[in-house]
């Protein structure tokens, strides 16, 4: 019978231990992610100074990281060899790669592995039974009490990958050990180095000083939100690079934690800090600025001779600092003006019988993926290296959504999984106004710990194509090293547990073991986001009557609201049970501790009872997969979206499509006026429409939209009519214009509740 087993009590025997012991011992086993098969034993080993420390040949790494982790959170120091008390290490041929069995008695702990690998997540798991007073040296006692467990484990994919971005801002090299260890502890088994962009280059090149002294700066940043107008800059320089000697001193300490670092080097496009450096190398000529905003820009690597010896030289160098056997090339965001108007790059067009710039494009990158592949290595690129076809031998990092990596393994390609609806951690991740900036969108705990890799759409033949997944770090409104962890924890340890854990999913659990995990994330003095307080709610229609209902992330959780604009106080009404929607209301609530203080922050939700409210709308096209959370419901619900978290599940998103959408009222119904808020942010590709239609049974209305740098476009119809029904005609706005983020491709339409009057 297989067991799940993820957050079990553990009761103490008095007398076990003395009292003066007993204070810092365990109360609970809970370990993220979640091992394949946990069951619990009875009692506790006591790790002591009388413990030995025994490995088979190819563990030493794991056993000294163990025995420095035990020494340095409390001064017990593991003896090398066999005794009575004893740690063991051994191999084990019958386990599988990166598997491992850990048994935990009264009488010893023994790890058994086929490979290093296995052990050391081995060591992790064994790591998180111990107190959290170690991660930080605070721990005091004489004994280290290890509570009994049979675990038998492996991961469930073998791409399990982080990534951070230090193009837009740089962190220490202290900072990405700790990264690093992080990643670690999860279990993760990649980390993506995103080394170069616009806005600079992070790697010495020693062939190519220029790469450091110019592409590495750039003059000033950009202050605020991209799509702030206008914009506005800090007038103060801004750089760095890592020097060869640092990265060599960072693959080493990963490699010694089981982790492979990938590094990125952006090609053909994100490359104007390179022009800035070397301006032969684009397609003008013209001497440029390191870019000082986020974006796109036109200024790419053009396609001549030039280029290509310059890349290989560079490669050349990247290849002897990181041994992976992958080299992410990038290929995204590459727009094509300059090409279409370069004489060498239209030469190469016509020279290559190729059919148009994007075709070149995979020319481009198929060049650079014959070369890496001669050197023994492979590339990785992002899904817009599938546009005018594939290189032969290339894994793709599906980004924008799901669909690039479907084609891409029903082609036979290895695939990762990262879209930005569940593997963004620069979106927010909750609602409160007080959020720290971030680029938009709307990715909570929940939703990450919800994602899956293989999509439900794509063949059974083809799921082994999928390798894994990968959380993305995009550092444009991250300047410091808090604010990357605040991003990245706890949403990193749902994406561990959907890397790892094959098990059913099941988030309250979850929930309870992010509680506990926090303890050791304070330990190791990591910046977290704690939004375990927070609430949310949602409509629920029964017959002819409608409810709201108000659910906390920790089952349990006493909810005090108010309904007449006051915000809740320890004297408001508990919630017990579902509200009752008969008018516009306004509800506030929080959650209140044991001592009836407020803990966590206001919920507030406003519902507007109109008159198409709750009646389900019929669409000619389906929102896309990424931004459908509250379902076509979502449109008239009573339920406005968010002002700047595009992605949450009030607002849809439709990429590309032109939309109709028909809503019966049931009866005729007087209407005199029809609302409804577009989302605008061109720097993630989201435009208004440029009109829209409105049809009733009388009417026929048409409202053209004027462009605005506005985030929110709000618009209302007038209308006069007596009507049962209501058609909405939104075209798409079409190709994303040149100078755009996303130029020449299509653009992302987000609408938000259609409020009829």
């Amino acid at each position: 019978m297989r067991f799940k087993l993820i957050f079990i009590l553990v009761i103490f025997q008095m007398g076990v231990f003395s009292c003066k012991e007993k204070s810092l011992f365990p109360t609970a086993i809970s370990i993220i992610p979640e091992p394949q098969f946990m069951v619990p034993g009875n009692g506790f080993f006591e790790l002591d100074e009388n413990t030995s420390l025994q490995y088979d040949e190819g563990f030493e790494a794991s056993a000294e990281f163990l025995k420095g982790f035990v020494e340095d959170g409390s001064g017990i120091d593991l003896k090398d060899g066999s005794g009575n008390k004893q740690i063991s290490f051994e191999y084990d041929s019958t386990l599988e790669e990166e598997a491992y069995k850990l048994e935990v008695s009264e009488t010893q702990i023994s790890i058994r592995a086929s490979d290093s690998r296995g052990a050391t997540y081995a060591v992790q798991s064994l790591r998180q039974l111990m107190p959290v007073e170690l991660e930080n040296g605070s721990y005091l006692k004489s004994i280290i009490p290890v509570a009994s467990v049979s675990i038998a484990d492996k991961p469930r994919f073998t791409y399990r990958g982080m990534h951070l971005d230090v193009g837009r801002h740089m962190f220490s090299v202290d900072f990405i050990k700790a990264y690093i260890d992080a990643l670690a502890m999860l279990k993760f088994n990649r980390f993506h180095w995103h080394l170069t962009e616009d806005q600079g280059w992070r790697i010495e090149i020693k062939k190519y000083p220029k790469l450091n002294k110019i592409a590495s700066y750039r003059k000033e940043t950009l202050i605020g939100h991209y799509s702030d107008q206008p914009h506005q800059f800090d007038s103060t320089p801004y750089g760095g690079f890592y020097t060869q000697d640092e990265i060599r001193e960072i693959v080493n300490y990963a490699s010694d934690r089981q982790i492979t670092i990938i590094p990125e080097i952006e090609m053909p496009g994100h490359s104007q800090a390179v022009i800035a450096a070397y301006p032969e190398l684009g397609c003008t000529g013209e001497t440029v600025d390191v870019a000082t905003k986020w974006g796109v820009f036109e200024h790419i690597y053009c396609t001549k001779e030039e280029t290509f010896i310059f890349l290989e030289d560079v490669l050349d160098e990247v290849i002897d600092l990181f041994p992976s056997r992958y080299i992410h090339i990038g290929g995204d965001e590459a727009p094509k003006k300059n090409w279409k108007e370069c004489q060498d790059c239209q030469a190469r067009i016509a020279g290559e019988g190729l059919e148009d710039e994007h075709e070149l494009q995979s020319y481009f990158i198929s060049r650079m993926e014959a070369y890496l592949n001669s050197k023994g290595r492979q590339i990785i690129g992002w899904d817009e290296i599938l546009e005018g076809g594939l290189a032969p031998n290339a894994t793709v990092m599906s980004w924008r959504g799901q669909r690039g990596g479907i084609e891409a393994a029903r082609m036979g390609h290895q695939v990762i999984m990262t879209p930005t609806s569940h593997c963004y951690f620069d979106y927010y991740q909750a609602e409160n106004e007080n959020e720290p900036l971030a680029i938009g969108g709307f990715l909570p705990l929940k939703k990450v710990y919800e994602f899956e890799p293989i999509p439900s759409d794509l063949e059974k033949d083809r799921h082994r194509f999928v390798i894994g997944a990968q959380g993305n770090v995009w550092t444009e409104y991250m300047p410091t090293e808090d604010q990357v962890e605040y991003m990245v924890f706890p949403r990193i340890l749902a994406l561990s547990e959907v890397l790892w854990s094959e098990q059913k999913k099941d988030y309250p659990e979850f929930v309870k073991k992010t509680k506990f995990f926090h303890k050791r994330l304070e330990a190791l003095g990591i910046n977290y986001a704690d939004h375990l307080h927070q609430l949310e709610g949602k409509i629920i229609q029964t017959d002819d009557r409608a409810l709201f209902e108000i659910k906390a992330e920790l089952e349990g959780a006493r909810i005090r609201y108010t309904l007449n604009g006051e915000e809740p106080s320890r004297a408001s009404t508990i919630y017990t049970q579902p509200l009752e929607i008969d008018n516009d209301i306004t509800i506030r609530a929080a959650v209140f501790d044991d001592s009836n203080e407020q803990i966590g922050s206001v919920f507030k939700q406003s519902i507007s009872r109109h008159k198409g409210f709750l009646k389900r709308p019929t669409l000619n096209v389906q929102p896309h997969p990424s931004y459908n959370d509250g379902g076509v419901e979502a449109l008239t619900n009573g339920i406005s979206g968010s002002k700047d978290r595009y992605g949450d599940s009030e607002w849809l998103g439709f990429w590309g499509d032109d939309l109709k959408i028909f809503l019966d009222l049931g009866e005729l119904k007087s209407i005199k006026k029809l609302s409804t808020r577009f989302f605008n942010g061109k720097g993630q590709w989201i435009y208004p429409p440029k009109m829209i239609i409105v049809k009733t049974d009388q009417e026929n209305k048409t409202l053209q939209i004027e462009d605005s740098e506005d985030k929110i476009i709000g618009i209302e119809i007038d209308l006069d009519s007596e009507t049962r029904y209501v058609e909405i005609s939104i075209p798409n706005f079409g190709m994303i214009p040149s100078g755009r983020q996303g130029a020449g491709n299509k653009a992302w339409t987000f609408i938000d509740e259609i409020i009829i009057q």
